[in-house]
């Protein structure tokens, strides 16, 4: 005998709906096993669930495109940090800068290593430690560090930081929109088993083929073992 299954996707759980409304509406009053209760209710969430799924998605898709220009600012804002540092190790290798300066950028237990820049949180980090430190000696009376300069890297991090923040907020929105959907699911499930329920009840006494036929018509998905067969 085959089993049934609750539908484990969102997707199949809105088809289900659907396909036993549709069937309830298309069935002549007298006829539909349903009760009107029940029908009510799959009939007011099917609409709220399906919003909230449409919503999650256009929430989704809109991060996807926002991390794809984000990538890009990640990319040069790493660059430019790495190389500005690379370049000022150089120069405090050649003298034309002390070595003492390093702690302004916060650089002086790094032995002339670029830091890890591997992480979003690490590269705002070393960004601002690198832009203030450079402002810093420069105020001090110290020669600017050219190609890059530190007005470049700090419009490349700015930039960064700016669609890091903006990157957030769409996760945000992301999260907020699928959590909503994650709390809801346990009142469409709950519906659909109802519904489920009371169809194969109205239809327990009709023979097996006949019967788990009849259901199918109500959007009821049945699932044979390995072995069983359709007949």
């Amino acid at each position: 005998m085959p089993y049934r299954r609750l539908p484990n996707t969102d997707s199949a759980r809105i088809k289900a709906l659907k396909t036993a409304i549709k069937k309830c509406t298309d069935t002549d009053y007298n006829d539909v096993v349903v009760s009107m209760k029940t029908l009510h209710k799959a009939k007011s969430s099917i609409g709220k669930f399906e919003r909230m799924c449409e919503v999650y998605q256009q929430t989704f898709e809109t991060q996807i495109k926002a991390n794809k220009t984000f990538q890009k600012q990640i990319k040069n804002a790493r660059m430019y940090i790495s190389h500005f540092i690379q370049v000022m190790h150089l120069s405090v290798i050649r003298n034309e800068i002390k070595q003492d300066n390093l702690a302004l950028y916060g650089l002086e237990d790094c032995n002339l290593i670029v830091p890890d820049l591997s992480t979003n949180e690490l590269l705002l980090d070393w960004g601002q430690k690198i832009i203030d430190g450079e402002e810093k000696r420069i105020a001090q009376g110290g020669v600017p560090i050219y190609n890059p300069t530190i007005a470049k890297v700090k419009v490349m991090f700015t930039i960064f930081k700016d669609g890091y923040s903006t990157q957030q907020v769409h996760q945000k929105a992301t999260n907020r929109t699928q959590l909503n959907i994650v709390e809801f699911r346990p009142e469409i499930d709950a519906i659909i088993l109802e519904l489920w329920e009371q169809v194969e009840n109205a239809n327990i006494d009709m023979p097996s083929k006949i019967k788990i036929d009849k259901n199918k018509e109500y959007g009821i998905v049945y699932y044979y073992r390995k072995g069983e067969t359709t007949e």
